[in-house]
């Protein structure tokens, strides 16, 4: 649980924007989604390689 604590003279929405932020760094949402539906072990280390192949080709294009 994400402890936000209101400081002094600080308004609501910048305490949730904190909040938000703290919460995003946090990668709960991220861990939740990936959980949501299992993904075979195989799959998950070809979508690996396929996103590596990707970036590597997407910087040797645009490196010049």
């Amino acid at each position: 649980m994400l402890i936000i604590s209101v400081k002094d003279e600080e308004t609501i929405d910048r305490a949730l924007k904190r909040y938000k932020r703290k919460y995003q760094s946090t990668g709960v949402l991220k861990e939740v989604r990936n959980r949501k539906n299992f993904v075979k072990p195989s799959v998950k280390r070809r979508n690996e390689v396929l996103n590596a192949e990707y970036k590597m080709k997407f910087l040797r294009d645009n490196s010049i």
